[in-house]
């Protein structure tokens, strides 16, 4: 939060003095123009490559992490200066995206945070995870309560007899 900021003034100073003021704002807006160009037709292409995918019954794991990396290149793309331009440009050459994207999901792995297995001979990966089945606790009868019952009041079934 400090370094980035730094190293964007040092930046501009030095574009600054070799370009001048004019030329150093203009090529933070066109930076910012072209980047937002970009962004949008490349999400928009990311976005149909996933349609198309869950419409073939597949989870768009790869079209997600692109559009991760879209979105965290408009924010850099949208903030002014040379270094995070430069970084947001680079997130949207789609090999490099690709390696990052794969980089990451290699952690995450590794790490224990997910696995992921592909499915006989396709290659969609199917992503395995815990869960807990909660059983409600029987009531004073020994029933459990029947969540759809007119009955039921603020989660709590009420009974014919006395209060």
């Amino acid at each position: 939060f400090i370094g980035v900021p730094i190293a964007e003034i040092a930046l501009f100073i030095r574009i600054g003095d070799r370009i001048g003021l004019g030329w150093t704002l203009v090529s933070i807006f066109a930076t910012a123009a072209i980047g937002t160009v970009l962004v949008r037709w490349q999400g928009l292409q990311t976005m149909a490559r996933a349609r198309a995918a869950m419409q073939q019954n597949q989870l768009p794991v790869g079209e997600l992490l692109d559009g991760v990396c879209i979105l965290i290149a408009a924010a850099l793309l949208l903030t002014p200066g040379f270094l995070t331009d430069a970084m947001g440009f680079l997130l949207l050459i789609p090999p490099l995206r690709q390696t990052l994207a794969g980089a990451v999901v290699g952690h995450l792995t590794r790490s224990g945070g997910f696995q992921l297995h592909t499915h006989g001979h396709t290659r969609s990966p199917i992503i395995d995870g815990e869960f807990e089945e909660i059983n409600p606790d029987p009531g004073p009868e020994g029933r459990v309560p029947d969540p759809s019952s007119p009955w039921r009041r603020d989660g709590i079934e009420e009974s014919d007899g006395p209060k």
